[in-house]
């Protein structure tokens, strides 16, 4: 999987863990800077199970923003 289909994943996944828009993810995710760490750790990233991402995504954007 290359690095912009592993992050348009991510974006889109999340999207829908959190149950909005993808455009306001990819907002929280630059804004965040974790656009660009997965970016940069894409190599130990893309391996990992969409749950353990979600959980991560979840801790890394300050706690459950459902």
């Amino acid at each position: 999987m290359s690095k912009l289909s592993f992050n348009t994943f991510c974006i889109e996944y999340y999207s829908h863990h959190i149950g909005k828009p993808s455009n306001e993810v990819y907002n929280m995710f630059i804004s965040s800077g974790l656009l660009d760490m997965l970016e940069k750790d894409y190599e130990d990233l893309h391996g990992m199970s969409m749950e353990y991402l979600m959980q991560f995504f979840d801790n890394y954007l300050g706690g459950d923003d459902k």
